[in-house]
Formats: structure tokens, sequence, C-alpha cells
């Protein structure tokens, strides 16, 4: 589910390097100086970690210069711990196959909460060190065994605010195509598609686990013709309601400040039954760096003002709450997690997707490719 997301923002990034908002140049010089020349991998090269040095995998690109910028320079310099960025991908096959390796070389992993669940309960994580990352610097109910959550996303309504005189406030508005005619786009991978589908449906949000999937895959048969599109990344949701080939989607809220730009104001969105995701960092059993070096790398990502970095650079929601004062005002209304955001949202279900997963998108897929 989150390799799809990392994904994009690599894009985001890209986005805004074109945009002029950051220059690759400078930002490199920056990068490379505060790395004192320390490695930093391509997509797809896989590093291996020596002593003295934790290997931080994630989805790459342009990324991992955001990673290393508010995490791994930082904990360096505090520590003599050299971090490296590697943007080879880690997929719960892959992170899998490392500890089944007998010699994993990756230390953390940038994982979903449920993959690293599951990997966990058959051995092959370890347990955060709750002694030493701090629970109270994360938000309630987002810290789990295997797990510490270091970002949230949104799945949100935005919709062409051009074609409707009173906007969207609810999951039944988006499926209401007699209140707010035009064509819809959803996302390809399902993930936050049944919650939205059981929410218009007419699900309470309090009753919405365990999901009813028969339920929702037959809403999703009968709601299809509506649907323009499923996109597979944050550009093509755009792009769908940039063209005018939907008037509302169900978008990442990484994408809303952009979409909001792009259009001129023309494609709003609103907050309203969002659906919260989150991110985690995770530890593979038998790192090479250590279990130690590794949760106090991730302890240390629990700073405040390094989750800001990333909001600013990539539009991630802070992990902490402590961060949450220090986006600037006009900029708090793009950040899922500001609490007056996340009080009109939903956060997905962890449990359930660590159990229902793989079953549930190979259901939901049949009905989209059908």
């Amino acid at each position: 589910m989150n390799d799809k997301f990392e994904l994009d923002q690599v894009e985001i990034l890209a986005d805004r390097a074109r945009r002029g908002d950051i220059s690759r140049r400078r930002f490199t010089q920056l990068a490379i100086a505060l790395m004192g020349g320390a490695a930093v991998a391509a997509k797809g090269t896989p590093l291996l970690a020596d002593d003295g040095q934790l290997v931080f995998v994630n989805w790459g690109g342009d990324a991992m210069d955001a990673y290393d910028t508010a995490y791994g320079v930082p904990f360096g310099e505090a520590t003599g711990i050299t971090v490296k960025q590697d943007g080879s991908g880690p997929t719960e096959g892959a992170i899998a196959a490392q500890f089944q390796s007998g010699s994993p070389s990756w230390d953390i992993v940038d994982a979903d909460p449920f993959s690293a669940e599951s990997l966990g309960k058959k051995g092959m994580m370890e347990p955060i060190d709750y002694d030493v990352v701090d629970k109270s610097k994360m938000r309630e109910g987002f810290g789990w065994e295997y797990a510490a959550s270091s970002y949230f996303f949104s799945y949100i309504i935005a919709y062409d605010s051009t074609k409707y005189e009173t906007p969207p406030t609810s999951m039944a508005d988006f499926f209401d195509t007699e209140k707010f005619p035009g064509k819809r786009a959803m996302y390809k991978w399902g993930a936050g598609m049944w919650e939205a589908l059981l929410l218009g449906d007419g699900v309470a949000p309090e009753d919405l686990y365990p999901l009813d999937l028969e339920r929702a895959h037959a809403k999703l048969a009968e709601f299809k013709d509506n649907v323009s599109g499923f996109w597979g990344g944050g550009a093509e949701s755009q792009s769908l309601l940039l063209n005018g080939d939907a008037s509302m989607a169900l978008i990442w809220s990484t994408r809303a400040k952009l979409i909001e730009e792009d259009s001129e104001g023309d494609i709003g969105f609103t907050w309203d039954q969002g659906l919260i995701s989150p991110g985690a960092m995770a530890v593979i059993k038998g790192n090479p760096g250590g279990a130690k070096a590794a949760m106090d790398f991730i302890a240390s990502a629990q700073d405040p003002e390094k989750q800001l970095v990333m909001f600013e650079m990539l539009a991630q929601g802070p992990a902490n709450p402590e961060a949450d004062a220090l986006i600037p005002e006009d900029q708090k209304r793009y950040n899922p997690v500001d609490p007056e955001n996340f009080a009109k949202q939903i956060p997905l279900d962890m449990a359930w997707y660590e159990e229902n997963y793989g079953a549930a998108l190979d259901a939901y897929l049949q009905i989209v490719s059908a």
C-alpha cells in the first residue's frame, strides 16, 4: 500500500524543483557538504552497512534528500554514526528476504505499520524499544509493537469548485451524482477506498471496522460506471481533475496544495471524512548496525523540528503532535494531522489491514478491471 505513496513523494519533490521552489544544484551542494561526501544510493542500488553506519531504506529518488536532510545528517553529527540512504524500496517481500538471508544489509525501513506487525509476529522485526523511543511523542493509538509512526497522509475529497456552488462535505456527497453531477476518480490500490465506499453507503464512522467487504464491493460494482479513472499515482489523480475527466476525486492529501496551485484555486479539497494513513519506521531483526543504534535513530527522528522539515519538503503530517505548532498558520490547512483537520477524519485500522489487505485487494481489483 505505502510504496505507491512513497514513490509519489519523489514526484512532489521533483515538481517543486521544476517550479523553482527548490534549487536542485544548491540543495545537492548543501547536502554533500553536510554529509562530508558520504555516499547516497541511487534508486535500485542497495547499500551494505559497515561498522559505525546505519542503512535507512526508503522508496528512492529525491525523497532520499528529505530523509537525509531531516534525519540522517543531524543524527550523524550528534552520534558519529553515518546514516546511508538506500532507495531500493522496502516492500514486505524485500524485508522478509533480508531477514531470511541470515545476514541482512538493511537496518531501518520506512514500512507500512501493518507489514511491520505481520513480519514482527513471524520473528523478523525488532520490537520497538519504548524505553528509547518516546511514546508520548506519538499521537495516541499510533505506536505499535514492531513499528513507530513517523508521518501521516490522508485520502481526501478534491473537487472542481467551478461546478459546485456548495462543496462536498462527506463521502455520501462523493457518491451522490444527482446532488453533485460529474465523473469521479478513485485509488486503484484499494486502501482507503473500502472505507469511503462504506461511508458513502451509510455506514457510521464508528461502525466501519471490521470492514464489510461484501457491502463495499457491491457499492463499487454499482458505482463503477461513474468512475472515469482509477489512478495509481498522485500525478495521475491530479491530471484526471485538471483535464476535466473527473469533477471529484479521492486523492492523497500531499497532492492538495499542488492541485490547488495548478488549478489556480479552481480545485478545492476538504478534510471532512478524510481517511488518515500512517507511515512508520521499523527495524529488521539482526540488523548489522545493531538494534540500539537503530532505536536511537528512530528516537532522534521524533524531534518536532526535524518533522517540520519533512512537512515542508513532502507535506507529510508530523507524527509528533508538538510539531503542529511549528507549522506556519497559512500552511496548517495542508497538514492532515493538524488538530482541526484530524478531528474531521477517520484513521485506517492497521490491525484490519494486517489481516485482510491482500485478499481484499484481489477482490477489489477484479471489480476495477472487469
